[in-house]
């Protein structure tokens, strides 16, 4: 990493600072980059500045959040005329009932919504909604399957699976959690045998675990489970919601969940997250029809409805709503993974490749992984080298251990080439 650290004093020096105000330097684990982060100065279209000048052409784009890529000016255009009308009122306003009604027109699964500020509140909020709702505790999510910070859902995300997740965690708010495989029907079955679960809580596609795709019929199974047994079905599309298309996962593999969680996308750039589903349930919010505190389910927050995430989300679900923009971005993710298959097919690396639409993943294995413990036998070391020859080439994501990235609307043919070129330079020179 000498380059690196030879092009990047201004970053070095901000490092330094943040050590002492922040811990680990940064304000999200999984941003630490070794041996310190680039900062980003400004950033357009799919082009990071950081503060030494230096150009990165993101792979990881907000997140994924930034479908459109960074600023784009339709939505720059709308934000700066809401910022001079207000940027946060704390009462009702227009926009939220302008963005839901969007929601609920694009997305299969939804007649009624409610806002928060981020995925994990809006996995909170809807795990608490769905026991409401069936007079239930317990709860399946899926192994890998990852739900942001709350604590119910905040287990068997990470090898070794059967640890606790962060040190703090009462033990007891996971006592009602039940883990189970992905892409594995009978365990969702046994799971939900004797009417026992509020909910099953999965992602569509396995995110953190490299973009695990499900297998024919998975989803299907599940809806007819949870059918069979009075289980709500929750879908987490964070990630894939407005990512696989107007009508996210749910209208890409054509299953409808009882629940979803949407987040990322839908708020074009700026915080925000929400549940949404069937009225009958979301009623149970409703402190009119259910007066009595035992009977309801709370949901609050100062920032839900914040009228600028809520103009940038209509502007940004605007713009996809027509489907014309997932034709260029999903192409350029089926030519990446089409590339990243073919390089390695012709190498001698143990590599295999995952995604769908405008996400790839390499895993550096034998084998296409299935669920998160096939995951576990990626090389990390390979991994990690992986990711300095990409960062040496200004190319950058996140999750060193485990490349997963998103292709955005800005996304070039030139810029897919540079990736592919730079990753084939990679398999031809590594050496154990």
């Amino acid at each position: 990493m000498s380059d690196y650290v030879g092009k990047t004093p201004g970053s070095k020096e901000l490092y330094e600072r943040a050590e002492k105000v922040l811990p680990a330097g940064v304000s999200y684990g999984i941003r630490d980059i070794t041996p310190y982060p680039f900062y980003v100065d400004h950033a357009k279209g799919v082009k990071l500045t950081d503060v030494d000048g230096n150009i990165y052409t993101d792979y990881w784009v907000g997140h994924g959040a930034l479908i459109l890529g960074h600023a784009p000016d339709k939505v720059m255009d709308a934000v700066s005329k809401q910022i001079g009308r207000g940027t946060h009122f704390g009462f009702s306003h227009g926009l939220e009932v302008e963005l839901a009604e969007r929601l609920v027109e694009m997305v299969p699964s939804v007649e009624m919504i409610r806002y928060t500020n981020s995925g994990t509140e809006a996995n909170m909020y809807a795990s608490r909604l769905a026991r409401a709702y069936t007079g239930r505790m317990g709860m399946a999510k899926i192994e890998g399957g990852w739900h942001g910070g709350y604590d119910s859902l905040h287990v068997g995300v990470h090898e070794p699976f059967d640890i606790p997740e962060s040190a703090g965690l009462n033990p007891k708010v996971v006592e009602d959690t039940l883990v189970i495989p992905f892409n594995n029907q009978e365990a969702a079955r046994e799971a939900a045998k004797g009417e026992k679960l509020a909910c099953i809580v999965v992602e569509p596609v396995l995110g953190a675990g490299g973009l695990i795709t499900p297998e024919p019929d998975y989803l299907e199974g599940l809806r007819e489970i949870c059918d069979e047994t009075g289980t709500l079905l929750i879908f987490d599309e964070v990630i894939t919601g407005f990512r696989l298309g107007p009508s996210c996962a749910q209208g890409f593999y054509g299953v409808t969940p009882d629940i979803t969680i949407l987040g990322k996308i839908m708020g074009g750039g700026f915080p925000i997250g929400a549940f949404c589903g069937r009225r009958e349930i979301f009623e149970r919010l409703d402190h009119r029809k259910y007066p009595k505190m035992e009977e309801r389910a709370f949901h609050g927050g100062t920032f839900t409805g914040n009228p600028i995430s809520m103009i940038a989300g209509i502007t940004t679900l605007d713009i996809l709503k027509d489907g014309k923009v997932y034709r260029k971005m999903d192409g350029m993710g089926e030519k990446v993974r089409t590339g990243l298959e073919d390089i390695a097919d012709r190498s001698s690396l143990d590599a295999t490749i995952t995604g769908v639409a405008s996400g790839f993943a390499i895993h550096f294995q034998k084998g296409t992984p299935k669920n998160i413990r096939d995951v576990a036998k990626n090389d990390k070391e390979k991994a990690r080298a992986y990711y300095a020859h990409m960062l040496s080439r200004n190319i950058a994501y996140v999750s060193p251990s485990l490349p997963h990235c998103f292709t955005a609307e800005p996304h070039t043919n030139e810029d897919i080439d540079e990736y592919l070129v730079a990753t084939e330079d990679f398999f031809k020179t590594y050496r154990e």
